[in-house]
């Protein structure tokens, strides 16, 4: 029986050129070497340095009809400029010169078999050129246009009359006490009645029958602005919120686990270890469940967290006090109280992929570092898993250069130059664009290159190989200089949108960018489609902080339901987008848009 199947062929390459094989042996110019020759274009390819207002001109044909455009080429073995026509006259009078390069495009063009040909050598010596220069260059160059792709666009179920009939028929009413038993919500598939009584108003500046469900006051219980406000972000958080509220950690079954744990002689004696009082360590998750128990409940009475405080004193007790704190270091103590307890009931986390426990399936993403030798083009790649990303305020001027100037200009003007007007204006994207710009690392910064066996000067470009389904950036506001021994706060004033597309700060457009079209063994994860699919942001959560290092506060501004809600502690009031615009951001939280659905939807 025949079939097309039984047989497959095997792939068949080109055969290598033998021109470009001979002026290798030859003892040609090393094409690793040509990177000095080379430098990047504005819309960021390669090609031939050339000085300012040059113009190349083929040699061989007459002065007034020379050519001078996109197709010449020049002779690496004598440098003669020729035209696509003239190349193979070239080539074939003198033998050995076969071989030449593309003026504007950077490319190897064998004169005599008239194609293209490759060499790696010559494509590290073009990424070389590349990133050495574009690490170096003060004006970063406009982001190139990227093909759109296709969105679907969500919308929300439904159902239609006759589905409202079915669903009635097997359903039963919902009844949700909202505020303090002073209305009560009937809630069927066909219709929602509200019955009103008579209560106490709650303490909320905004009334509660306008607040959304499950927002609510947490009280100051003495410098913990930092706590209430880092807490506010997590529970609305929409997966961490979806995970407690749906019971996947009951902090009932928890607690009886414990208990059976403390049958051990062995577990009880690493309990004590961790809460000398006795009893079994606190649980940051369990307490974190109880708050959105508490939270959720309807009641809109300000909450006092003062169980899950004590909680995180014992789990961080380096930081048991009733001073400020920071509340990102908060964030991450945070987490990583959730994750110690939660990562004995899931799967271990694997390649740091972070799919142990909820807080790093929620937050956790991947970086990846490159390091390139400036010499041999090795690069050296590492990974690091992340459950936020802290960038640095990224302005056109050094706001240290423009105090030192005005202090010379004007003496009498110092107070003023305080101010956050001194400090210039940064957005969020050219935040990332700055973290994922190529850096030339100096020369006490070295690294050992595995290619060249010793330490050379080298180029290190991050990138985004994973961003999380809920992306956290810390924004560097609180600075420390080790030299002057002072630690100063940066009041400036940093724009972010409330959609961020992510895209062209991922690892696969980074390398997209890095090398075009040429042939390197890429990480094939890199280029997931799904990946790019996710690339889509919706913020959700701003935490900002104002004053100064002595005195200051926090405040977390919500968008739900396409409003924003302003949470100071006790107080919760309806704001305008301009005032969440006008205030100094320290901690922003997006969502994946996929999960977030236009940050429309009611919770409940």
């Amino acid at each position: 029986m025949s079939s097309s199947f039984s047989a497959v062929r095997p792939l068949r390459l080109p055969p290598p050129c033998p021109h470009l094989a001979a002026y290798r042996s030859g003892g040609g110019t090393p094409l690793r070497c040509l990177h000095g020759c080379l430098c990047p274009r504005p819309s960021g390819r390669a090609e031939v340095r050339r000085d300012p207002g040059e113009v190349p001109r083929c040699a061989s044909c007459p002065p007034a009809a020379a050519r001078h455009g996109p197709r010449l080429y020049a002779c690496l073995s004598c440098a003669a400029v020729s035209c696509r026509a003239h190349a193979p006259d070239h080539a074939t009078l003198v033998p050995g010169h076969e071989i030449v390069l593309d003026v504007d495009r950077a490319e190897l063009f064998c004169a005599a078999c008239r194609d293209q040909v490759y060499d790696p050598d010559f494509d590290a010596a073009v990424v070389i050129a590349l990133t050495s220069l574009s690490s170096s260059r003060l004006p970063p160059r406009p982001p190139e246009k990227r093909a759109k792709r296709r969105r679907v666009e969500y919308r929300s179920w439904a159902p239609d009359p006759n589905e409202r009939a079915v669903i009635g028929q097997r359903s039963s009413p919902l009844i949700v006490q909202e505020g303090n038993a002073s209305s009560t919500t009937t809630t069927t598939a066909n219709s929602t009645t509200t019955t009103t009584s008579t209560s106490s108003p709650s303490s909320s500046v905004s009334s509660p029958s306008s607040l959304p469900w499950g927002l609510r006051g947490l009280n100051n219980l003495g410098n913990t602005c930092f706590m209430n406000s880092v807490l506010q972000a997590l529970l609305h958080t929409p997966l961490l919120r979806n995970y407690f509220l749906s019971d996947r950690h009951s902090r009932y079954v928890c607690q009886q686990k414990d208990k059976k744990k403390g049958g051990s002689k062995e577990k009880s004696n690493v309990a004590e270890q961790k809460n000398p009082a006795g009893g079994s360590p606190p649980c940051l998750a369990c307490d974190l469940d109880a708050m959105y128990s508490a939270v959720f409940s309807g009641d809109r009475k300000p909450l006092s967290p003062a169980k899950f405080l004590h909680s995180w004193w014992q789990h961080a007790s380096n930081l048991a006090s009733y001073e400020q704190q920071d509340a990102h270091e908060f964030f991450i103590s945070i987490l990583d109280g959730i994750h110690e307890k939660e990562q004995d009931q899931c799967k271990p986390c694997s390649n740091g992929n972070g799919d142990c426990c909820i807080a790093h399936k929620v937050f956790s993403g991947i970086l990846r570092s490159d390091v390139t030798c400036t010499i041999c083009g090795f690069t050296s790649t590492t990974y690091d898993p992340c459950v936020d990303i802290s960038l640095d305020l990224d302005s056109s001027q050094d706001p240290m250069k423009i105090a030192t100037s005005k202090l010379q200009a004007c003496k009498s003007k110092i107070e003023s130059m305080l101010t956050s007007q001194c400090y210039g204006i940064s957005t969020l994207r050219g935040c990332l664009e700055h973290f994922t710009r190529p850096e030339k690392l100096g020369a006490d910064q070295k690294f050992f290159c595995e290619n060249c066996q010793a330490r050379q000067e080298s180029v290190k470009q991050m990138s985004i190989r994973k961003i999380p389904l809920v992306a956290c950036f810390h924004i560097k506001r609180f600075e420390h200089s080790l030299i002057r021994n002072m630690s100063r706060k940066v009041d400036r004033y940093l724009q972010f949108p409330l959609s961020l597309d992510m895209a062209p700060y991922l690892s696969s457009s980074i390398l997209t960018a890095r090398y075009g079209n040429r042939i390197f063994a890429f990480d094939g994860n890199d280029s997931d489609e799904a990946t790019e699919l996710a690339s889509d942001l919706e913020l959700f959560a701003v935490l900002t902080h104002s004053g100064n290092l002595e005195a200051g506060h926090y405040i977390t501004y919500l968008r739900l339901n396409n409003q924003w809600y302003k949470c100071d502690d006790a107080w919760v009031t309806h704001v305008s987008e301009s005032i969440v615009r006008a205030s100094q951001a320290y901690m922003l939280f997006y969502v994946q848009k996929i999960l977030y659905y236009k940050a429309s939807q009611d919770v409940g």
